[in-house]
Formats: structure tokens, C-alpha cells, sequence
């Protein structure tokens, strides 16, 4: 769910973090969190909240980091998880999938934030492959590809431990999903590239993004249609 400008177009290079020096003796990810960007995301969550009138920033959201994760867990995201639920449920039926290593946790993402299973297990697929320990070469890790900063404003402690990815990247697309009422491809476009990024193109539907699609990073509109082909693999 990020872009590196400086990797070729649509690609991503993983590294396996598990036995990396990168990480912590204790496989905690260090969040390297400063002042400013933590006002960037306290902006970009607010946003979604409804709270503040929508910028038109290109900052991504998964590229921030949040300062005071406890705080925050008792006042702007509770007050973000309110306004996702004055929007009502999220559209779409959570169906039969084929069946993945993940299962039961994914299953319970899915009843907890009504996002579809099969959605859930594209994103997945696509993200990371269903590997749990890889890091993207912009700095997102695990099975749903969480930056740092959009993990710590979650609540995730640890990007590479499945349970946390899941339940946090499954939450944050919910978010997106609620903030765009329903429209997959839309929620998608800014679980990828970011929220500012959908916003800038000024469009209200799917119909109306997939027109302006040109409007978007290259690695975003190919991440929408390999959404589409993983969905279609794992629906029954």
C-alpha cells in the first residue's frame, strides 16, 4: 500500500524482515515518529472523521507517522470509528472464499469491520502474497503492507505479526470504504496510493475514478485491476 518513487513503475521490491537487522531483538518495529508528521496524520485522520473540509494535499496517509499512539486510541479514533458508523454498514455481501492459511482471523476481520471476505483475501494476495514478514522497498510491511505510521495510529505494534496486519489493514480499509460510502475502487485507489490522492481528481463514484484513472500513480491503476483478478480467484 505505498509507492517508492525511486523503485520502476508498478513495482515493488520485498525483503524478508524477520532476520534483518532493521528490526528490534525483541521483533518490535521501532516507529521513528516525529512532531510534524504526526500532525499530518492527526490531519489525514481527522479528515476521514469528517471533522476537517477535504485539502487537496498529496501526501499519503501511509507515509506519516502518529506521535501519541495511547492518546489518540482514546479521542480521534474512537471519534473517526464513530463517524464510520453514522455512515451506515458497508456495502457488499461477505461470501464463501477458497480457503487460506489465515482463515479464521480473516473471517473475523471481515464480521468486525463488514468488509467482504474475498475483498479482504485479494487485498491480501496482492499486497504481500500471504506473506507475513515481507517489508515493501518504501517501508510497508506485512500481510496488508502498513506503513508505520498508519500501524501506530491503529494500533498495531508489530506490522509482521498476522493477527495485528489483518485486524489493522482490514480496519483502515473499512475506513476508506465508509469515507467513499462503498465505492470499492475508490477505497482501494486510496488504501494504495492515499486519500489525497483520490480526493484530487474531484470524483464521487467508481464510474467516475476508472474515467480519470490517468489521474493516478501508474502502480495504483494496475493495483485496482490486480484487486479485480486476485477477488475474482478467491470468490466461489
Amino acid at each position: 500500500m505505498s509507492i517508492n518513487a525511486a523503485a520502476p513503475s508498478g513495482q515493488l521490491k520485498w525483503v524478508d524482515l524477520r532476520s534483518s537487522s532493521m528490526k528490534r531483538e525483541d521483533n518490535k518495529v521501532s516507529p521513528g515518529v516525529t512532531g510534524s508528521s504526526a500532525a499530518s496524520f492527526t490531519a489525514m485522520l481527522q479528515q476521514a472523521a469528517g471533522t476537517t473540509s477535504t485539502t487537496g494535499s498529496s501526501n499519503r496517509s501511509t507515509n506519516v507517522a502518529l506521535a501519541d499512539t495511547s492518546s489518540m486510541d482514546g479521542l480521534l479514533w474512537q471519534q473517526l470509528g464513530e463517524a464510520a458508523e453514522a455512515k451506515g454498514d458497508i456495502s457488499g455481501e461477505i461470501t464463501q472464499t477458497v480457503p487460506t492459511d489465515y482463515e479464521e482471523l480473516i473471517q473475523t476481520a471481515s464480521s468486525k469491520y463488514g468488509v467482504p471476505v474475498d475483498l479482504i483475501k485479494a487485498v491480501i494476495d496482492t499486497e504481500s502474497s500471504f506473506n507475513p514478514n515481507v517489508v515493501s522497498s518504501a517501508g510497508a510491511k506485512g500481510l496488508m503492507q502498513l506503513m508505520d505510521g498508519t500501524a501506530n495510529g491503529l494500533g498495531v505494534s508489530d506490522p509482521f505479526d498476522p493477527a495485528q496486519s489483518i485486524d489493522g489493514g482490514v480496519r483502515y480499509l473499512s475506513y476508506q470504504l465508509k469515507r467513499y460510502d462503498g465505492e470499492e475502487k475508490m477505497a482501494l485507489a486510496a488504501y494504495n496510493a492515499g486519500p489525497g490522492r483520490v480526493n484530487k481528481l474531484g470524483v464521487s463514484s467508481d464510474a467516475e475514478l476508472m474515467a480519470n484513472l490517468s489521474g493516478l500513480p501508474k502502480e495504483t491503476q494496475a493495483y485496482i485491476a490486480k484487486i479485480e483478478r486476485a477477488r475474482a480467484q478467491y470468490a466461489l
